[in-house]
């Protein structure tokens, strides 16, 4: 989803960049025609080991990509430790503080979409919500239990941080792969969150997934 919202916003005209902010560093690959970025934790331990951290720069770690000629789209993604060798979460936490050092708040971006996980019971994934540094929240669901209790988690989190003086906004609900069940709009109706949107079922679209495509070459996906 968040790769295909991202490339309609920059069809439309806008500057955008997309965080992947989850250990699987997957995020943009759709994006980047399957190519597998660095992540920002890989560069800055290969400058770190040559004693040059402090010359990391941003284009060490903003890649860009051209969709169509002349329509580029940017993408990041924050990493993590190698498997079982560390704290995903902390891994989050370091590199939006990278981020913020090479003046993120300041980049000629309209938008950055933050692709982040449903795991924010550990701190780390919080951090976008914790220090406000997404504006707005849209939680990507399905109807399956896994799923809403994740995005009940997030909005739980969200609510807590605005309590104590955070701003950011969960927007609402965007169902993925509706199979015409109810369970997420029982969800919805129950905690007060509107349905912005639903995805149906469509294995045309799942393929296009696998394949690192996106799915706006389907019609039916691109009217959403």
């Amino acid at each position: 989803f968040t790769s295909n919202l991202t490339a309609r916003l920059t069809f439309d005209g806008f500057r955008v960049m997309q965080l992947g902010c989850d250990p699987k560093h997957d995020s943009c690959n759709t994006i980047f025609g399957g190519y597998s970025l660095p992540t920002l934790g890989e560069q800055w331990r290969l400058f770190k080991e040559a004693g040059k951290e402090d010359q990391l720069a941003v284009g060490d770690v903003i890649f860009r990509n051209d969709l169509r000629p002349g329509v580029p789209i940017f993408g990041c993604e924050l990493g993590g430790p190698e498997v079982g060798r560390g704290c995903g979460g902390q891994g989050i936490s370091s590199g939006f503080k990278t981020l913020e050092g090479l003046g993120m708040s300041k980049w000629d971006l309209d938008y950055i979409v933050m692709d982040f996980l449903g795991d924010v019971v550990c701190g780390g994934f919080a951090t976008p919500l914790a220090r406000s540094l997404a504006e707005h929240v849209i939680i990507v669901v399905g109807h399956d239990r896994q799923s809403l209790y994740a995005a009940n988690n997030i909005a739980k989190a969200a609510q807590y941080f605005r309590s104590m003086g955070g701003s950011t906004h969960v927007l609402g609900l965007v169902v993925n792969r509706d199979d015409g069940s109810d369970t997420a709009d029982l969800y919805a109706r129950a905690v007060g969150l509107p349905i912005l949107a639903r995805v149906p079922l469509s294995r045309p679209v799942r393929e296009l997934a696998d394949a690192c495509k996106l799915a706006l070459e389907e019609p039916p996906f691109a009217a959403l």
